[in-house]
């Protein structure tokens, strides 16, 4: 699986989206689904709608963990990875920060359906955002529709929407 993400349209979201025609292969638009579709030719297929997100603010600390669970950190350079481990082992909630010069981005923040709503994803969120060095570049973040809201609720703000699409594998 490769990513691309593009700030805007431009040449060479055109000549990737035409260069590639493998399965689950992703290219990301600060944009609408509209302006992304309009780049790509056959045989791509368009997932939900996300948005950008930014806070300025620090992420809050939750407190302690529900009693059971509990949190492995790993820092490689800039990455920062978290995970919490629930009672029986299973991982129960994760994500990923990177901070460059610029921000400090959070990515693939999720919290398993059995362990929701026990604080497990703002528990990620603050230990993630330990890890910040500058306080003064932005936090930013893409969040599903289901994430949007919550974001919204903590202070977060929409920057832009946020468009995917991929090559889904072929069936046999």
């Amino acid at each position: 699986m490769k990513r691309w993400v593009f700030p805007k349209l431009c040449d060479g979201l055109y000549e990737v989206a035409r260069e590639i025609s493998s399965p689950r292969h992703y290219l990301k638009l600060c944009g609408s689904d509209e302006e992304l579709r309009s780049a790509l030719p056959t045989g791509w297929q368009m997932q939900p709608q996300n948005y950008l997100m930014a806070a300025t603010a620090v992420v809050r600390d939750t407190g302690s963990l529900p009693d059971g669970y509990r949190l492995a950190w790993h820092q490689d350079g800039p990455v920062c990875r978290v995970h919490i481990l629930a009672p029986n082992g299973d991982l129960a909630a994760s994500g990923t920060a990177a901070e460059t010069m610029e921000a400090f981005i959070y990515d693939r923040i999720e919290t398993a359906s059995d362990h929701q709503r026990k604080g497990l994803g703002m528990a990620v969120m603050h230990a993630l955002g330990s890890a910040r060095k500058s306080s003064t570049g932005p936090q930013l973040l893409v969040a599903t529709d289901e994430g949007h809201s919550l974001y919204v609720r903590l202070g977060w703000t929409v920057i832009a929407p946020f468009a995917t699409a991929m090559i889904p594998d072929r069936e046999p």
